[in-house]
C-alpha cells in the first residue's frame, strides 16, 4: 500500500495527516513533508498517525529526525496516537514504545487537542 500525507492548518499549527504505511520505501515521503514545512517558516507541526497501520524502523527514524528538527529551529512537534483501535491502541504507539522511544514525543488523541496551546500531551 502506498501512503498518502494530507496537509491542514489549524490554529497555527501545520497538521500532516498520514495515511498508510510508513517504511523504507514511504517514509521520505514525510520526511520531505516536514522539512518543507520547516522551511516555509512553519515550526509548528502535528504529524497524525492515526491512519498509519505499519510502521517500521526507517519509519521511526524519520519521527526522531522530525523532532530533532522541529527543536533545532525552536520548532514543535506533536503526534496523534489513538489510544484504542486495534487492539492495543494503535501500531504506531505499540512500536515506539517496544523501542523505547515513546517518551521522546508529546502524543495526543486527536488534532482538536493537539493543535491548543497549553494542551496535556498523553502519557508514555
Amino acid at each position: 500500500m502506498s501512503l498518502k500525507v494530507d496537509e491542514t492548518r489549524r490554529d497555527g499549527w501545520t497538521v500532516l495527516h498520514v495515511c498508510g504505511e510508513l517504511d523504507l520505501v514511504s517514509s521520505p515521503v514525510v520526511r520531505q513533508r516536514v522539512h518543507d514545512a520547516v522551511a516555509a517558516g512553519r515550526h509548528d507541526v502535528v504529524l497524525d498517525l492515526s491512519e498509519v497501520f505499519f510502521c517500521d524502523s526507517s519509519g521511526v527514524g524519520v519521527l526522531v529526525a522530525s523532532r530533532r528538527l522541529m527543536r533545532s529551529c525552536q520548532g514543535r512537534l506533536r503526534l496523534i496516537l489513538p489510544a484504542h483501535g486495534a487492539e492495543d491502541g494503535s501500531h504506531v504507539n505499540r512500536v515506539l514504545a517496544a523501542l523505547g522511544v515513546r517518551r521522546l514525543f508529546d502524543v495526543y488523541a486527536d488534532a482538536l487537542v493537539a493543535t491548543v496551546e497549553g494542551a496535556e500531551p498523553l502519557s508514555a
